[in-house]
């Protein structure tokens, strides 16, 4: 759903006008709506007709502890991808047999830590981290769940950097030959439990046919699996269904949904799902201020520091002046003040703006504050949600005393 809506003129989430969010909690700033966020999560959630199917949100979408513990309280459970996130994940009070623990590059202290929580699975994504989870779990006297991810060979479409499924991909394991004999490997080990058989194409997938492709191969993989002698308990597709950045009509989670449960009909293991942009990314906008113009610029005071999707990317997001005015429409290019020439908000944007205007920049809930950093010395932005006619400060603006206060003067 869209909860950024204009009112006589005046652009609000939900009842509030962002204008006055900007005035009280100044900017740049990261503001969520809670209806949004609910009703993303359940359009997930209450699609299932199979009540033992899950969707694990992805964490590294959006990881604020206020709203990865709205998510848990209508249903969800959790994807993480480093012990940081499922520390959140955890902290929230996250039941650890909804947390799938996915990733190439798991830490020692990762595993332990997944181990001594009995999470759901871990996302296996290389023989080598196969054997360093046994040799934790032996040395636990434990057992650990393991999933192996494998690599459907699928082009998902879209840029590069976000296209997980293909065999030149680090993620995964490619080779089939490979995935059988570690199977008969973990149902032979003492410390190892198969539960589960993973995949993930890619994001912003827009097209049903390739979620289709993906099962056909995933039971493909999991019949001769079974053959061995191992019955999985799920088969986890991972997410990646695309939102609009641009109004247009992408499908959403009950037409993805109803078409996975069609293609696992008959099948005894239960559907798990990895949902992120498709929760986070229309619920949130990122509020800036208007700095200067100069010829074919606006200077605004967010940067790539606090929003890096447009520069890693090139990704686009549209932008709104908070203040529906009447004043033409210019094709402007909206940058920050970061020190490279990558910084920029969005380029040929058609909008109208004077300076000390505040800016929305849209659908930026997801991989917007978690990729944001302190590059240049820039303090991170403050995070708010807004219920109904009510907003709730969820994190604090950094202060340049928070920057430092980690590093040590070598003359004390």
């Amino acid at each position: 759903m869209d909860a950024f809506k204009y009112k006589e003129n005046k652009l609000h989430c939900e009842d509030v006008n962002l204008s006055k969010i900007a005035s009280s909690f100044g900017t740049p700033a990261y503001v969520y709506s809670k209806k949004a966020l609910t009703e993303n999560a359940l359009m997930y959630v209450n699609s299932f007709t199979n009540p033992d199917n899950m969707a694990c949100f992805s964490v590294k979408s959006l990881s604020n502890l206020s709203v990865l513990k709205l998510l848990k309280e209508v249903g969800c459970g959790f994807d993480v991808v480093s012990g940081g996130e499922m520390h959140r994940a955890l902290s929230i009070g996250a039941d650890p047999k909804s947390i799938i623990f996915s990733g190439v590059g798991k830490s020692s202290d990762e595993i332990k830590q997944g181990i001594l929580n009995k999470i759901l699975s871990f996302n296996v994504e290389s023989v080598s981290e196969l054997y360093k989870i046994e040799a934790i779990a032996k040395k636990l006297q434990m057992n650990a769940s393991v999933s192996i991810r494998f690599n459907p060979d699928i082009d998902s479409g879209g840029h590069d950097y976000i296209t997980t499924g293909r065999k030149g991909d680090k993620f995964g394991i490619s080779s089939i030959e490979d995935i059988l004999n570690l199977s008969t490997y973990i149902s032979k080990s003492p410390n190892l439990s198969m539960v589960g058989l993973a995949c993930h194409i890619g994001s912003q997938i827009i097209n049903l046919e390739s979620y289709k492709e993906t099962a056909q191969r995933t039971f493909e993989l999991a019949d001769q699996i079974f053959d061995i002698g191992i019955e999985l308990e799920f088969l986890d597709l991972g997410g990646g269904l695309g939102v609009s950045y641009d109004s247009n009509i992408h499908p959403n989670p009950e037409d993805l949904i109803s078409c996975l449960e069609l293609e696992f009909k008959g099948r005894k293991e239960r559907l798990i799902l990895e949902p992120g942009r498709s929760i986070s990314a229309n619920a949130g906008v990122l509020l800036t201020k208007v700095e200067y113009i100069k010829d074919e610029f606006l200077i605004v005071d967010a940067a790539m520091n606090d929003l890096l999707r447009p520069s890693l990317y090139q990704a686009k997001h549209e932008i709104w002046n908070v203040e529906k005015g009447d004043g033409n429409k210019v094709i402007r290019n909206i940058v920050g003040p970061i020190c490279e020439s990558s910084d920029f908000l969005g380029k040929n944007i058609k909008i109208s703006a004077e300076e000390d205007d505040i800016l929305a920049v849209r659908t930026a809930g997801a991989y917007g504050f978690v990729m944001s950093s302190n590059y240049n010395t820039r303090p991170r932005a403050c995070e708010i949600l807004v219920e109904g006619n009510q907003t709730k400060l969820i994190r604090k603006r950094e202060s340049l005393e928070n920057i430092l206060e980690m590093e040590l003067n070598l003359n004390d």
